[in-house]
């Protein structure tokens, strides 16, 4: 190793020039760490030159760089360990290929899933109400919304007529692209809950083979189903949009329930009954998805 020391100050004055010369044969080498991250590439690490002032500083090959210095950067990935194209110590991450997108690399952060739901006190999961037209899909997600904020959890609703006002107002109601609204909702679903968010997905989802490929996105019990068992003929009495009326004058094409079938859920965590001689209020149903939340501990860290 060496170290840089300084012979000569280049802008003293002449009358100054014997206390400069004093003051700098006195000066000890000075040591010079100079941080080296490879994701910088700079090659150099914990070195100590010794030069005049205006001559080029000497370092040591990055091949002698500290465990302590490398610990430091933290940008240093495992991936870059063996030798790649002729060039010792590196290698290229192996990259994904998902759908039609190609030579993408998933980038893990330090703070996790985990750290998020400490911090919110609560547990990140998807909600997911699934039902005719009419049969409150909506009234309950605002209810079951508003009865978690009261206990002081976080939660959002991505509600199916909301989503297509913006992320999804490019897709129809025809049968492929419907099946594309469902599956958008459930990869943003499963990033809210990822965030430690409590999601309220409220959507018709008229198709077992949609919602099930919704659930498979989320570790097992993350994903609650809710069906609102509500008789076809409760729901078009209801008719709160007018628009079983336009489906049965022929001005609505492919409408669940109407010209489209419904496959009702067979296994949900939560069915709630509705009938047109004993409907329950949209709290009293909140209460009753709150309570199997609080069973099944989500409501906590």
């Amino acid at each position: 190793m060496t170290s840089v020391g300084i012979r000569s100050l280049s802008l003293c004055k002449s009358s100054d020039l014997d206390f400069s010369e004093a003051l700098c044969a006195k000066l000890r080498p000075v040591k010079v760490s100079i941080l080296n991250c490879k994701c910088k590439k700079m090659g150099i690490c914990g070195g100590e030159t010794r030069s005049n002032l205006l001559e080029p500083i000497k370092a040591m090959d990055a091949s002698k760089t500290t465990s302590d210095i490398n610990g430091g950067c933290n940008a240093i990935d495992d991936s870059l360990t063996t030798d790649y194209d002729g060039f010792p110590g590196k290698s290229t991450p192996k990259m994904s290929t998902v759908g039609n997108s190609t030579n993408i690399l998933w980038h893990k952060c330090s703070v996790e899933k985990s750290d998020r739901q400490e911090l919110l006190k609560q547990k990140g999961c998807v909600i997911w109400i699934t039902g005719l037209s009419g049969s409150g899909k909506s009234t309950l997600a605002c209810a079951l919304s508003r009865g978690l904020h009261a206990r002081g959890k976080l939660t959002y609703i991505l509600d199916g007529d909301n989503v297509r006002h913006g992320l999804n107002s490019d897709l129809s109601f025809k049968a492929q692209d419907r099946a594309e609204n469902i599956r958008r909702i459930g990869e943003v679903a499963k990033l809210f809950a990822d965030a430690g968010v409590i999601c309220i997905a409220s959507l018709i989802s008229p198709y077992g083979k949609d919602r099930d490929a919704c659930r498979a996105l989320l570790p097992e019990g993350d994903f609650v189903e809710v069906f609102m068992d509500v008789p076809l003929q409760v729901c078009e009495a209801r008719d709160s949009k007018g628009l079983y009326k336009l489906a049965r004058a022929g001005k609505i094409k492919g409408f669940t329930g109407v010209d489209d079938p419904y496959e009702p859920p067979l296994n949900s965590e939560i069915v709630l009954h509705q009938r047109e001689e004993m409907c329950d209020s949209p709290t009293h149903l909140a209460e009753v998805v709150i309570s199997y939340l609080e069973k099944k501990r989500y409501l906590e860290a």
